[in-house]
Formats: C-alpha cells, sequence, structure tokens
C-alpha cells in the first residue's frame, strides 16, 4: 500500500509549523537552523510527535471496537499524556502503566507536569516501580489483562507508540509534509536532526526520506541524537521499526545500513536524566529563540547538534531541520536544574 492508502484519523492542526531559528544560527556560526515545531501540533494536551504517530493508530482502535486504551511509559510520558488526550477527544477510557524510568529527587516528579494533565483528563494512572527499558514490560501487560478481566476491550498502545504495528507511518508522512514545505519556502534540508529512544519517530523519517529519494528526491542525512543510554537497542529498534515502515509504504527496497544512523555522545549515562552539555543547549537555545527545550529529549537531541556543528561535521554549507519532538511540559519535574 502507499502511504496515502493507510486510514488517518487527523488530530494536529495540519503541517506543523516550520521556522528559521536565525540567532541560533549566527551564534553557533555553522550551518543554517530551522525548527519543525511538533510541539505546537494540536489542540490536544500541547500535542508532541506522539499525537502525530495516533493519527495512523486511532483508526485501528475504532475498527476494534476497544472502549479503553492501555499504555505505558515513565512518570514523565509525554506520550502517555497524548494517549490520555486522544482517548478524551474520542470518549474512550485509558489506563496508563507509569513506570519509574528515571530516577529523579525531586519530591513532585509523579505529581506536576505530564502526569497531572493525563490524571486532569480522566486517566487511570498506575505508578510502578519497575525502571527504564525501551522494550515490551510484563506491567503494561497486566493492565491489559486486568481490563479485559473487568470486561472492558483494551486497545494496545506501547511505549511510544512505537512498537505497534503502525508506529512509523506518522513521521513517514513527516517526511512527505517536509517536502510540500520546502517547495513551498524555496529551500532544501540536507540534514535531519531528531532525538530517538523507542525509535518510531526516527525510524518513521528514515523510511518516508527514502521512498522520496528514491522517487526522484535529493538524498539528505537524518541524524538521530540517541537520548536513551541503551545505544545497541535503541539502533536495533530504529532499523527494525524503519524496515517494516518501508515496507507497509510499499519501498520496494531494504533500506542500507548507512541509512540508519543513531549518534552517541549526548545521552549521558541514564536515559531522563540531564548532563551539562543538556541544560547548556536548553539554555542557549530559550535565550536565543525564545524556544523551550526539555531535559529528556530536546535538550540532549539540541546539544547533539551544538556538537556536530562543533566538531565540523555540520558546516555553513548544511542547512538543518530540527525536529521538536515537544516534550516541554515535564519541566515541572526538573525545577532544580535550572
Amino acid at each position: 500500500m502507499a502511504l496515502s492508502d493507510f486510514p488517518r484519523h487527523q488530530l494536529t492542526f495540519g503541517p506543523s509549523p516550520v521556522h528559521p531559528m536565525q540567532r541560533l544560527s549566527k551564534h553557533l556560526g555553522g550551518p543554517q537552523i530551522w525548527a519543525k515545531r511538533e510541539d505546537c501540533n494540536s489542540g490536544l494536551a500541547y500535542g508532541g510527535n506522539k499525537t502525530r504517530k495516533l493519527e495512523y493508530i486511532v483508526p485501528d482502535v475504532l475498527a476494534s471496537g476497544a472502549d479503553t486504551l492501555v499504555s505505558i511509559g515513565g512518570f514523565q510520558s509525554n506520550h502517555t499524556r497524548q494517549v490520555a488526550a486522544v482517548a478524551a477527544h474520542l470518549g474512550l477510557k485509558a489506563v496508563l502503566v507509569q513506570e519509574k524510568w528515571v530516577d529523579w529527587p525531586d519530591s513532585v516528579n509523579d505529581k506536576v507536569g505530564n502526569i497531572l494533565l493525563s490524571r486532569l483528563m480522566g486517566a487511570d494512572v498506575r505508578l510502578d516501580p519497575h525502571g527504564f527499558d525501551i522494550g515490551i514490560r510484563q506491567s503494561w501487560q497486566d493492565a491489559l489483562d486486568e481490563v479485559e478481566a473487568n470486561g472492558g476491550t483494551p486497545y494496545p498502545i506501547p511505549a511510544g507508540a512505537s512498537e505497534h504495528k503502525f508506529g512509523g507511518l506518522g513521521f513517514a508522512n513527516w517526511a512527505y509534509e517536509v517536502a510540500a514545505q520546502e517547495e513551498e519556502l524555496g529551500v532544501f534540508f540536507d540534514t535531519i536532526v531528531v532525538c530517538t529512544v523507542t525509535g518510531s519517530t526516527h525510524a518513521g523519517m528514515i523510511a518516508g526520506f527514502a521512498a522520496l529519494a528514491d522517487a526522484g528526491g535529493r538524498p539528505r542525512r537524518v541524524i538521530g541524537i540517541d537520548a536513551s543510554a541503551t545505544l545497541e537497542k535503541t539502533i536495533d529498534q530504529v532499523g527494525r521499526i524503519a524496515r517494516n515502515t518501508a515496507s507497509l509504504i510499499d519501498l520496494g527496497r531494504d533500506l542500507r545500513d548507512d541509512e540508519i544512523e543513531v549518534l552517541p555522545g549526548w545521552a549521558g549515562d541514564l536515559y531522563g536524566i540531564p548532563v551539562e552539555s543538556t541544560i547548556d543547549a536548553m539554555r542557549r537555545t530559550a535565550q536565543h529563540e525564545g524556544v523551550i527545550l526539555d531535559p529528556v529529549y530536546e535538550g540532549k537531541s539540541m546539544a547533539g547538534l551544538f556538537g556536530l556543528v562543533e566538531n565540523g561535521t555540520l558546516t555553513a554549507q548544511n542547512t538543518v531541520l530540527y525536529a521538536h519532538l515537544g516534550g516541554q511540559p515535564a519541566l515541572n519535574a526538573y525545577s532544580g536544574i535550572i
């Protein structure tokens, strides 16, 4: 099937905004940097990259007859907040397993930010002591079984929507959206920089841009900046989801290994713990552009972009599109870093 053949339930306003980051570009002294803003892509609970993914999952939810969305993430999961919003929007229930993925010493870490919003939207929030892992979790399966045992019809949405069969389609479509915006703006982004953890945002981009290049478009580099601190697992998952998505949209070939690029160096030792480069990237971006980044995802991917400029990988010859995925609601749980 072509990407356009997959049903899509629109949850976003339309194409997310793209704009130049002129002062930041001048400050760094290298490439021209633009941002594409998934943090303001929807009216549902501040939107974000998972809202775009859920557009391709909702038709399957509705066809299934499910009455409860069951998903999983950390205490400050952006994904579970967006699942709660979509459930409210559709008139469904939401059960959210919130594991202790981040050992962060903030007394309100499980009370403010994303988890506060999920509770406000009526989700059944289950705190769980298990730590971080990008794989499929028993706690999530237990929640699914409980919904069934109580007579409900659950619909499973894995962490980040990444392991869902349609998890990569939203950002395959993002690639086509970028190409249309480039034509309108008269610009070409030779490099995309995106944060990657559970993988399907980055993976969908890889598949979508590969399809565009194979259809006669100009090749470009899609760089994932690891923020998982479990690099090998993340590389494996990005590759697997990218290849699954490429197959779904009939790419007609296997993806090359060089098309799947996940760079280490800015994640720190643990998922969700900001390091010096994270906070520096957050401060400089805020103070030069008024653009707010979070300490779990965007602070780390922007730190990676800064590092690639500083080491000469990205130069004045490049025009870079930075994917802002929308993690700012978690900031209140990290107030001690500022």
